[in-house]
């Protein structure tokens, strides 16, 4: 019987699909964790703002920089279109996913949109993630591996699978989300590095 099981296709399936059932309930298991430590903690968003500032003052290369507006917990990067001249572009949700839009004025250009979070009026141009040069992107948490945690719907990867392989794509976290390990599947984009 045991030869069957070891040769029966179905088998082989059933165990593949419990290892990737094991990953999404320990990917689920530390977003639940690392949801708790955020609303325990607060973060200086001034010392990685600079920390950001100071990165691409070193690469002036980097003239297209996706950013996101915070949500609860999260770095807040809104300063940044005030403190260096770049194109700066925003993510928006639709029914594809997340498109990237040109904002220059954070209170003229960014509305309350999907999940309260703010994001780009219609209006605004659209810029393609294979155009743009820098990702900084928001996390639940990271590894020093450049392991990335989202808040679950994948919308960040998807969108990173279509970046140059040129661009650069880091996390952006506070230090108190920094993880030994994030769990990986084979659809997430692992990061660059990160900036906390």
């Amino acid at each position: 019987m045991a030869d069957w099981q070891e040769t029966n296709p179905k088998n082989i399936q059933a165990n593949y699909l419990a290892g990737d059932v094991t990953k999404r309930f320990r990917k689920k298991v530390m977003r639940d964790e690392l949801r708790q430590v955020i609303t325990k903690n607060t973060g200086d968003s001034t010392r990685v703002v600079q920390q950001i500032v100071e990165y691409l003052t070193e690469r002036p290369q980097l003239q297209v920089v996706a950013i996101f507006a915070p949500m609860p917990g999260e770095v807040n990067l809104l300063s940044l279109i005030e403190m260096t001249e770049k194109i700066w572009v925003f993510p928006k949700v639709n029914s594809d996913g997340l498109i990237f839009q040109q904002v220059k004025s954070v209170n003229n250009d960014l509305r309350v949109g999907a999940f309260g979070i703010f994001e780009p009026k219609k209006r605004l141009p659209q810029i393609l993630p294979d155009k743009i040069d820098l990702f900084l992107c928001p996390g639940l948490g990271f590894d020093k591996n450049g392991g990335r945690i989202g808040r679950g719907k994948g919308f960040y990867d998807a969108a990173l699978a279509k970046s140059s392989p040129d661009s650069i794509k880091l996390g952006v976290c506070f230090g108190y989300q920094l993880v030994d390990e994030v769990v990986m599947e084979d659809h997430d984009i692992r990061m660059h590095g990160v900036i906390a």
